[in-house]
């Protein structure tokens, strides 16, 4: 089955494909990009960096069959890229790109990204200038059990899908709930009205526990075949950067610092990349737009997209 759009065409359409890691995002894109004869843009935060191939699951050159893809690997290690910035200029590229084609898919696994994209984000109030410095004081003396607790207290809603092992990340909703009395949660569902010059259409992919599982378990022992730890190593210089407080890099560093065993460190990747599955589940199932398939279901992803394309133009 092939899908067809003309140049012609007056409304332009997102296609953005979500779901746990693991699932077959990338290649679910991949296929309906070729069908479709447009392009992919990745919404992943961590395959924005060009350091983070193996452990980011970047698609190859030969996955990618030369479907152009953008904001793939093209950021240092070190640059601070954050979702209102990536939202700006996704929205530039998006206007580039429906300038030649009426369908485009944006993939990736970071929900507040793909928001910032097609939503755009609250605005954060000003906030104490010393309270960060503060809390990383506080991490430090009592450590992240004690901050991830007093997150659980101040925002229960973030507490239950922000990753609890990220550092930064909790330091960032406690700086917010302590500098402006308002649960992070809270201003993170707040919409901005900023409208959005195309109609988005949302495919979430999922499948049965035990097989998302079971594929989680097969990448990361495909990602160490791969040369992940060589990557680490590498990188283990910039261990502090916000880019590398991600699974697979962090559980790594602790075995080169003799924190645990090599099999140990491959045990806590797969337990840790399964809770994070847990954890994108109960963010995109908030979503009462997406229309969920199984990740090789491609014919009926590929009806269903054509239904809603032939009645919006």
């Amino acid at each position: 089955m092939r899908l067809s759009h003309t140049l012609t065409a007056k409304r332009k359409h997102l296609i953005v494909i979500v779901g746990p890691t693991a699932i077959g995002k990338t290649a679910c894109a991949i296929q309906l990009a070729e069908a479709l004869q447009t392009e992919i843009l990745s919404t992943d935060s961590r395959q924005f960096y060009r350091d983070l191939v193996i452990g980011t699951a970047q698609p190859t050159p030969a996955e990618m069959k030369g479907i152009p893809h953008h904001f793939l690997a093209f950021l240092p290690i070190q640059e601070n890229y954050t979702a209102g910035r990536f939202a700006k200029e996704a929205l530039e590229r998006l206007h580039t790109l429906f300038a030649y084609q009426d369908v485009v898919i944006a993939t990736g696994g970071s929900g507040l990204y793909l928001k910032a994209l097609c939503e755009g984000l609250a605005e954060i109030p000003p906030l104490p200038p010393n309270l960060r410095t503060t809390l990383n004081a506080t991490l430090i003396e009592k450590g992240l059990p004690y901050l991830t607790q007093l997150l659980a207290e101040k925002d229960p809603i973030y507490y239950e899908t922000v990753d609890l092992n990220n550092p930064k990340r909790v330091i960032r909703a406690l700086e917010v709930c302590l500098g402006t009395g308002i649960p992070y949660s809270t201003l993170r569902n707040q919409q901005a009205q900023t409208a959005r010059p195309f109609n988005k259409i949302t495919i979430g992919l999922t499948q049965d526990k035990p097989l998302l599982h079971k594929r989680i378990s097969l990448r990361v022992d495909a990602m160490m075949e791969q040369g992940l730890l060589q990557e680490v190593e590498k990188l283990y210089p910039y261990k502090t950067t916000n880019a590398l407080q991600t699974l697979g890099y962090k559980e790594l560093f602790n075995y080169m610092e003799d924190q645990c065993s090599l099999t140990e460190a491959i045990h806590h990747i797969k337990t840790n990349t399964k809770q994070y599955a847990k954890k994108q589940m109960t963010w995109f199932k908030k979503d009462k737009n997406i229309t969920w398939f199984a990740p090789d279901d491609l014919p009926n992803i590929q009806t269903h997209i054509r239904s809603i394309i032939g009645t919006t133009q």
